[in-house]
């Protein structure tokens, strides 16, 4: 998606409608706490130190608050495609698909993005996101499978790309190894995990 686009698509309608109204948003700010923590808990127990966060796709930032209760010594950015949030926030404005950051941060969250782009831009912005991080990555998409058998469809934006979760897990295999729950660590990246926490899908 381009910014153009984003500017279009993302203004503050958009954000009034699915993270502000009470009544019609798709996540609240309790999600986004326990979120943060089972992120936090996930790289403590892997021993994976956590010193600045780049939330990629960041919206209103409602990770901010939670990561900064959760990992109080960690930097966060916001990374964010729509002009609008970037005047009232204060985000960097740009694109997962292609931003370069001065220095890549320990954790990189890329949450509810990539659905809004098509096949080969989603792709790139997978393949970024191993230049984003030096360590850890969290990715959450909408996936065709969640689109039949979890979501609310009364309050999730229908305006996006539904693929497969294995076309996103295919991709994030090139360069992580999967933790669980979302999480990635890079390949180059040691963690000691005891044999039932491992993944072996």
């Amino acid at each position: 998606m381009t910014l153009i686009r984003a500017n279009t698509v993302f203004g503050s309608a958009y954000f009034r409608k699915f993270y502000l109204n009470a009544a019609t948003r798709v996540v609240t700010p309790a999600e986004m706490r326990t979120r943060a923590r089972l992120i936090a808990a996930i790289l403590a127990q892997a021993s994976i130190p956590v010193r600045s966060i780049l939330d990629a796709g960041c919206g209103i930032g409602l990770l901010r608050k939670p990561f900064a209760e959760v990992l109080p010594k960690a930097r966060y950015a916001g990374l964010e495609a729509s002009e609008y949030l970037c005047r009232r926030y204060g985000w960097t404005q740009g694109s997962v698909t292609d931003y370069v950051p001065p220095r890549p941060s320990d954790l990189v969250v890329c949450y509810d993005v990539l659905q809004y782009l098509d096949d080969r831009a989603a792709a790139r912005a997978l393949s970024n996101l191993s230049r984003l991080t030096r360590a850890a990555v969290y990715v959450s998409a909408l996936t065709r499978e969640d689109w039949r058998d979890n979501c609310d469809r009364s309050r999730t934006d229908r305006s996006v790309h539904l693929r497969p979760g294995d076309w996103y897990r295919r991709r994030l295999k090139r360069h992580f190894n999967y933790l669980g729950y979302g999480v990635w660590l890079r390949k180059d990246v040691t963690a000691i995990l005891w044999d039932m926490e491992r993944s072996k899908a």
